[in-house]
Parts: structure tokens; C-alpha cells; sequence
């Protein structure tokens, strides 16, 4: 009998699982010393007074009454001027390489559109690695369209503290 699969909201204790998620991430993109996030951040972040991005936790339940964390998706709200709402911006979303293949990323995805549809945003959006052949199809295979005349723009480390004291 196939596994089932439930999606849900992660909890505060789920800090530790989705720093494993983060960094088992980070070694598939091929960039594992990248990562900086800790629990603590996670945490303060994730679940403090300030709520920055939300987690949903993909678990696969077999018959023997086990579960195991398959994966997650981490998203949070931006805005889009033109359509005058918010919109639900998806960070990561990752399934642990012995889940793939059993629809996981898919029900991820389907969860947030459903998140996104009771909370009236006017579209989903994410990025992809150009190199991520199998996560491009699929997402196209869901009906993504490639948005190749934007190009993301970025300021981090020394550079956003540069721009922060008024320019270089």
C-alpha cells in the first residue's frame, strides 16, 4: 500500500527539523557552507513577535502508524502593486531524496496555492537554479511560466551595509 501524506503548518518545535531541511537543501543546491541560519534565528523569526515567513511540513505516514518528515516549503506575503494584493512568494521548498517521486512536491505546491487562493493573493511566485533540469519541468509540468525578462537584483553582507550608510 502507498504511503500517505499529510501536510502541516509548522510549529515552533519544528526549529530543528527545518534547519535540517535548510541544510540538506543547501547541500543539493550545491552550497553548504552558504547557510547561516540557526535555531535561534529560526525561531525568533519564524515564530516570535515579528512573523517573518511561514513552514508547512510534508510527512509520510506508512501503516505501521509511523510518520516521517519528507519535506517542507518555506513562503512568505509580498506585494504586487499592479494587481493591488499581496501575493505568496515561496523561498524553498524541498522533499528529502527517498520521498521523491511519490508526489510530495507536488502537494507542497498545491498547499500553498490553496493558502494563497484563502488569503485572495493574485499569484505565486519562486525561483529556480538554471541548472535544476528536473525542478524546471516539473514546475512548468504544473503550469509555471518562466519569467525571463526579470532579473533578480541583489544587495547582502558588506554591500547592504554599505547601502545602508547612504551608498558606496
Amino acid at each position: 500500500m502507498a504511503p500517505r501524506v499529510r501536510i502541516e503548518p509548522a510549529t515552533e518545535a519544528d526549529v530543528g527539523l527545518i534547519l535540517e531541511f535548510i541544510k540538506e537543501l543547501a547541500e543539493y543546491e550545491r552550497d553548504p557552507d552558504a547557510v547561516e541560519a540557526t535555531e535561534e534565528l529560526l525561531r525568533k523569526n519564524l515564530f516570535g513577535a515579528q512573523r517573518y515567513a511561514e513552514v508547512v511540513i510534508a510527512y509520510v505516514d506508512d501503516d505501521g502508524g509511523r510518520s516521517e518528515a519528507a519535506g517542507f516549503a518555506l513562503f512568505f506575503h509580498n506585494f504586487s502593486t499592479w494587481k493591488g494584493r499581496p501575493g505568496l512568494y515561496l523561498e524553498d521548498l524541498f522533499v528529502r531524496g527517498q520521498h521523491r517521486g511519490l508526489g510530495i512536491g507536488r502537494r507542497l505546491l498545491v498547499q500553498l496555492a490553496h493558502i494563497a487562493r484563502e488569503r485572495e493573493c493574485g499569484r505565486m511566485e519562486w525561483v529556480v537554479l538554471d541548472w535544476n533540469a528536473p525542478a524546471i519541468q516539473f514546475y512548468l509540468g504544473l503550469g509555471a511560466r518562466q519569467m525571463k525578462e526579470w532579473i533578480i537584483n541583489r544587495v547582502d553582507g558588506r554591500a547592504l551595509a554599505a547601502l545602508a550608510e547612504g551608498g558606496r
